[in-house]
């Protein structure tokens, strides 16, 4: 009896999979979205959108990467190497979080979300590469964006709601804007 259940639900899991095919698999997970055309980042969690705030990315087109990317490193305090600057230095440019993906294939310490400790960037095209958000923001994001979190970074003019649902984020046809 039990080797006939096993094949059953091997055999089930082979011809209908449990979840969604697509790049974030369950919709409901935390989903990152970078649109660099309007320099702003959404959160989404349980099917909606929950937030939006606004960033700063590359100073050229192709210094922030776009594609579907997977977080793989988070830290407090992030200590900047490239000038010795010890996390939590008022001159560290990395702000007070590191939420760091796997861009053209590297660990999630060269690309990632920061915070600044210039706050006037936000919302220009000024980086080398990563996305900067207020610290504020960044802080209130932190413990939202777990490891393995999938991060979209696109130039598009489609809503938030809209690549949510595309990447599988959103189910199909739901578009509540959450507050916040």
């Amino acid at each position: 009896m039990l080797s006939f259940l096993s094949a059953l639900l091997f055999s089930l899991t082979v011809i209908s999979p449990i979840w969604p095919l697509g790049p974030n698999p369950i919709s409901g997970d935390p989903f990152v979205i970078v649109n660099k055309e309007t320099n702003e980042v959404a959160l989404i969690r349980e099917n909606r959108v929950q937030t939006v705030v606004s960033a700063a990315t590359g100073k050229t087109e192709e210094l922030t990467p776009e594609g579907l990317f997977t977080v793989t490193v988070k830290a407090k305090n992030p200590y900047y190497r490239k000038r010795d600057i010890p996390g939590g230095d008022e001159n560290n440019p990395l702000g007070t979080r590191w939420i760091g993906f796997d861009a053209k294939d590297t660990d999630g310490r060269t690309y990632g979300l920061h915070g600044t400790n210039d706050p006037n960037s936000i919302g220009k095209y000024v980086s080398l590469g990563c996305i900067r958000l207020q610290n504020e923001a960044i802080v209130s994001l932190f413990d939202y964006i777990p490891v393995g979190t999938k991060v979209l970074v696109t130039r598009s003019s489609k809503s938030f709601e809209q690549l949510g649902s595309e990447y599988g984020a959103i189910d199909e046809g739901v578009f509540i804007r959450g507050e916040g």
